[in-house]
């Protein structure tokens, strides 16, 4: 059998799909809490902040599907690069004493 010089990282997996899913729907529940949010306040202040919270109201839910439908990326700092047996340091070859055990 021949030996193989790849060694595979663990870090070099992707993320589970249940994970990312997981992760997509948390990052739109709180777009939408915070929509939500919004929304309530808006009606219960006065003046300029009423239009803001209202345009963010508005505008939340298209951010909230964008980031909701962004599939979870590892990032090229989060991967090790290769590890190649060939490169490998060796400590030296040492030099053994010799140990007389028929004198003992």
């Amino acid at each position: 059998m021949a030996r193989r010089d790849d060694v595979y990282n663990i870090t070099e997996a992707d993320v589970s799909a249940a994970d990312d899913r997981d992760n997509r729907t948390r990052r739109y529940l709180i777009s939408m809490g915070i929509r939500t949010t919004c929304f309530i306040a808006a009606l219960l202040v006065e003046g300029w902040l009423t239009w803001v919270l209202f345009a963010a109201a508005v505008v939340l839910p298209y951010v909230a599907v964008v980031l909701a439908n962004q599939v979870t990326q590892k990032s090229s700092h989060d991967v090790l690069s290769p590890f190649n047996l060939n490169e490998t340091a060796q400590l030296p070859p040492g030099h053994p004493e010799r140990i007389d055990t028929a004198g003992a």
